[in-house]
């Protein structure tokens, strides 16, 4: 609860912050914020590509929160998403199938690249204790260069060299049944497949053994090596259901959002997931609802320009402003806290006061 309401008063925050830089270049903050949301909402089209945005972000959001629930920072979900997404379009179109089975061994495939991904710098931290900043940083760009040789040398597009070819309908997450309720948008299967995996994230971290084991190596890795805790494969388990989260975002991305992959890319979608995580305090459904939040940002803020002179670099400040509140949340709870205890103290006070008269 109280973590809820801090991400509550870091939007605020951030709001605030936005109309005071829209005020400065003399623009209305009303009139910036209504086609803000306009361009997010509208209409039913807008509203399902403000959802299919914010599905790869919700995907890379669970990516951070889980390796942060268990005590590591995955930074290199861009690459496993990369990576993932990659693997993905490989068997889309490597192989013959019908669509139900297709997209099945996709998913399962895109999961499997990015835990792979992720595998390298957890074996590191768990036998060496290299950090996963260095060693997931390094493999965002391994991962960068890889997409970048592989693509143009075995799945190169009709077309452009900087792209592959482009999926068949059968290894794409766009259902027609979808697109048609949401007016021509490019809201896909993915959604679905990431409300699952907001529900499992919260079922494993919260409710099972082993959820229990990953978070307890977080909290103190020698207390738990000490209750009989195999730390060193705790971690490495970890990084791998981190990455394959990621990868999944890769897979709902690329297959679904997109239909190719291009190359030259490092899918930004990996580091605004950190913010992600950051906004939803690290909880399934705060990532859910930050994730959208976020793609309501993104999606408004074109519409914001064109109606406006507001330039769309606003909203990129709006979602960086609330990035840094919900970093330093620990200022807003202090802040938080003295003001119900001084509150508390004010109503002691009266109280004394009464009964002393």
């Amino acid at each position: 609860m109280r973590a809820g309401i801090i991400s509550l008063i870091a939007v605020v925050l951030g709001l605030i912050a936005g109309a005071i830089l829209m005020a400065i270049t003399g623009n209305s903050p009303i009139e910036g914020y209504q086609y803000l949301f306009e361009g997010g909402l509208k209409n039913i089209s807008r509203t399902g590509n403000t959802l299919a945005t914010a599905t790869p972000l919700i995907f890379t959001g669970l990516s951070v929160a889980f390796a942060f629930r268990t005590g590591l920072f995955n930074i290199g979900a861009a690459g496993q998403m990369l990576f993932g997404g990659f693997c993905a379009v490989a068997i889309g179109l490597s192989i013959d199938a019908p669509k139900p089975i297709m997209l099945l061994v996709m998913i399962l495939v895109g999961f499997i690249g990015g835990a792979l991904w992720a595998f390298i710098p957890g074996l590191l931290k768990a036998r060496f204790n290299v950090h996963e900043v260095v060693s997931t940083i390094m493999m965002n760009w391994i991962a960068y260069w890889t997409v970048y040789y592989a693509v143009p040398a075995y799945f190169k597009g009709e077309f452009l060299e900087t792209e592959s070819k482009k999926l068949p309908d059968t290894a794409s997450l766009k259902v027609p049944f979808l697109t048609e309720a949401f007016d021509g948008s490019y809201i896909n299967l993915g959604l679905f497949l990431a409300v699952i995996a907001v529900i499992v994230f919260s079922f494993v971290i919260n409710k099972t053994t082993l959820g229990y084991e990953l978070k307890a190596v977080g909290f103190n890795r020698d207390a738990a090596e000490y209750a009989g805790i195999a730390v060193n494969r705790s971690v490495i388990t970890s990084m791998l259901i981190s990455g394959g989260l990621a990868g999944l975002g890769g897979v709902a991305y690329y297959a679904g959002n997109s239909n190719s992959i291009q190359i030259g890319i490092l899918p930004t979608q990996g580091f605004d997931g950190i913010a992600v995580a950051l906004l939803g305090a690290n909880t399934g459904i705060g990532v859910l609802l930050a994730a959208v939040f976020f793609g309501l940002l993104y999606s408004g803020r074109g519409f914001m320009n064109a109606m406006t002179d507001i330039p769309p670099e606003i909203a990129d400040s709006i979602i960086a402003i609330i990035i840094y509140f919900a970093a330093t949340s620990i200022l807003i709870e202090r802040f938080v806290s003295f003001m119900i205890k001084k509150r508390k103290n004010k109503q002691s006070t009266n109280v004394k006061a009464k009964e002393g008269e």
